[in-house]
């Protein structure tokens, strides 16, 4: 099968890595960010700080997806 890798197209393979691999890097993110809180002793208040300055690009790539849910496109 030329153009192929272990059977997926290139198209497939993108669309794996957009959806599951950034995905699993934004949780790993989440992670990341709960550690750094909890070892700085951050609190409540800085704790949401924390997660609404390191993690609010986040929120873009999750509502694009939802659109896209939404409108059909997916």
């Amino acid at each position: 099968m030329p153009g192929t890798f272990f059977g997926l197209t290139e198209a497939q393979i993108t669309e794996l890595g957009m959806t599951y691999g950034v995905g699993g890097l934004m949780l790993l993110m989440v992670f990341i960010v709960g550690h750094l809180a909890w070892e700085s002793k951050a609190g409540k208040f800085g704790t949401f700080a924390l997660f609404l300055g390191l993690t609010f690009g986040m929120v873009g790539y999750i509502a694009k997806y939802v659109i896209k849910i939404k409108l059909g496109i997916l």
